[in-house]
């Protein structure tokens, strides 16, 4: 497999026309078709149904095309950023972060980063927390935002904050008629989403572990690949979804309730190397001293059990 073969399939996908795509790509049908048969070869399943006017992706043919569309957007990024420091014009500082966090300080953090180091070119890379341990260790991102604790001796984990979990409920259940905080054990015989389904162990592992913890099993479990996914589906009343609180800016067609218990949080995490003396790691942690001084709204009591950044410790 490589990065041609990866074109001439996003191109198919997205034309959803052999020779639509070969004409945009500037090749001839038959050896794009070849490509994409190699490429299926490979992988050992089909990712084109031929038969239909236009083409149609299956399955694992949608979840190519969403990877092949990250990986060659990351590849872009890398050629730009590359040439950028060869030519002296920039620094880079490479952020992974899983999803939720946009909901919290990461986007105050970056502006934040954006205006006292203009000259940084910053690249934010979403992945999940099991992912940023060894792309910080194999130096494809210099920090990392997640929510996984770990033990790794050559990367330090620094708990920001431990945020409360809330569940989404839809409008319509009994459930959702009620604003106070919930028991995890009323969630017993509930139907419940969670993300992401994979990679694993993530933030889907840390909710069933609390649910299980109370004693709470639920009669079906859906796993989806993203916390946009879970929200619609419980808007569309499928079932009941746990997120962080800073979360609920998603959607506001569902109802949300606190869920009550010390344990019912969880932590974001900043994540750096060990002996990483880069003077923007040290920036980086003044930066996000400054914004928890702010008091910013995501920050509040109410949804935040831990309020206050550790890093002086």
């Amino acid at each position: 497999m490589d990065l041609r073969q990866l074109r001439y399939f996003v191109a198919v996908a997205r034309e959803r026309n052999f020779t639509r795509a070969a004409e945009t790509l500037h090749i001839a049908q038959p050896p794009l078709s070849r490509q994409i048969q190699l490429l299926e070869g490979e992988l050992g399943v089909p990712l084109i149904i031929r038969k239909t006017r236009p083409v149609r992706l299956t399955e694992a043919g949608r979840l190519f095309y969403e990877q092949s569309l990250q990986v060659l957007g990351r590849v872009e990024q890398m050629l730009a950023a590359t040439r950028r420091v060869g030519l002296n014009q920039n620094s880079v500082l490479s952020i992974g972060f899983v999803a939720s966090t946009l909901y919290g300080g990461l986007p105050s953090l970056v502006r934040k980063l954006r205006q006292h180091a203009p000259e940084l070119d910053i690249q934010l890379l979403e992945m999940v927390s099991v992912q940023q341990i060894p792309a910080l260790k194999e130096g494809r991102i210099d920090i990392g935002f997640g929510r996984l604790r770990h033990s790794d001796p050559n990367v330090i984990g620094t708990v920001l904050r431990e945020e409360r979990l809330v569940v989404a409920i839809p409008k319509g259940m009994s459930l959702a008629q009620d604003a106070s905080p919930l028991r995890v054990a009323a969630l017993a015989g509930q139907k419940v989403i969670v993300y992401p389904k994979e990679p694993r162990p993530g933030y889907a592992d840390h909710v069933l572990n609390l649910l299980h913890s109370h004693d709470a099993r639920p009669a079906e479990v859906q796993e989806v690949r993203e916390i946009q996914t879970a929200l619609g589906l419980v808007a569309a009343e499928a079932g009941l979804c746990i997120i962080p609180a800073s979360a609920r800016q998603i959607r506001s067609d569902v109802h949300y309730r606190l869920l009550d218990g010390k344990d019912a949080t969880s932590p974001v995490i900043l994540n750096h190397r060990v002996g990483d003396n880069s003077n923007y790691i040290d920036l980086v942690k003044q930066l996000i001293e400054e914004m928890y001084a702010e008091d910013p709204p995501w920050l509040d009591l109410e949804h935040n059990l831990l309020h206050r950044s550790l890093l002086s410790r």
